[in-house]
């Protein structure tokens, strides 16, 4: 589980994120829905434990149920997520299965994780193929078998279809799904059909402050809209010319 408690982030002079109670559970997708700069990746860093609050709190459970503060120890955080970041980058000269042996041998990990994932992630076809020959769709699974291959309790998905084809959009969602069966996902978008298709309690941002939560549906009643994106443009402010 991953808990947000009042948590506000400042940078220099301007506050990126204001008062955030968010809560993310396990055996369902929470998503982290807004437009680019609304306060998705400070959040999203603030988890991974990539920068500290501000002030507030951020608390991330290991599989016993049991909570670690970031500001207390960051070194727990990080064993108990998984992070999928936006931006890739990996060691291009390496083959798949050197890198993720690698990740194994410095997580602890066994031989049958690292086949489990390269299962899980359809990777075996590629797998002494080098890093910097995969295709885009490729290269997002294997930054989603670097995020399991430690067996997180948490796993943090930063704009996961970003750049992908429509078909690799489809492989992408079914391994966020198979993943939020036994674990806690959240995810940032900015993409109003990933936050339908995927998840299960969306969190709306805006300005770096929470304007709206609950599922696709309950968003949709509070703001009499027929569609997500009719409730998110209604919350937000936001109009199709902005």
């Amino acid at each position: 589980m991953i808990q947000l408690i009042n948590f506000s982030k400042v940078y220099g002079c301007k506050k990126a994120v204001d008062g955030i109670n968010l809560k993310a559970e396990k055996g369902c997708i929470t998503g982290l829905l807004g437009l680019n700069g609304a306060g998705k990746t400070t959040i999203i860093k603030a988890v991974t434990g990539n920068h500290l609050a501000t002030a507030g709190k951020v608390l991330v459970s290991d599989e016993n149920g049991t909570f670690f503060n970031a500001e207390e120890n960051l070194a727990k955080i990080k064993e108990n997520t998984g992070y999928l970041p936006e931006t890739l980058s990996f060691p291009e000269n390496l083959t798949v299965m050197e890198f993720l042996s690698l990740l194994c041998l410095q997580s602890g990990s066994s031989k049958s994780q690292l086949d489990k994932i390269c299962s899980d992630c359809s990777l075996s076809d590629v797998f002494t193929n080098k890093i910097k020959n995969l295709s885009k769709g490729y290269r997002q699974r294997l930054a989603f078998a670097q995020a399991l291959i430690h067996s997180p309790e948490n796993i943090i998905l930063d704009e996961p279809v970003n750049g992908l084809d429509p078909a690799q959009i489809i492989k992408m969602r079914e391994l966020i799904k198979a993943a939020s069966r036994t674990k806690t996902v959240l995810l940032s978008t900015h993409l109003m059909q990933e936050a339908e298709a995927l998840c299960d309690k969306i969190y709306i941002l805006h300005k770096g402050k929470i304007a709206a939560e609950g599922t696709e549906a309950e968003i949709k009643q509070m703001t009499a809209c027929k569609t997500l994106e009719e409730a998110f443009l209604k919350i937000t402010g936001e109009s199709e010319n902005d």
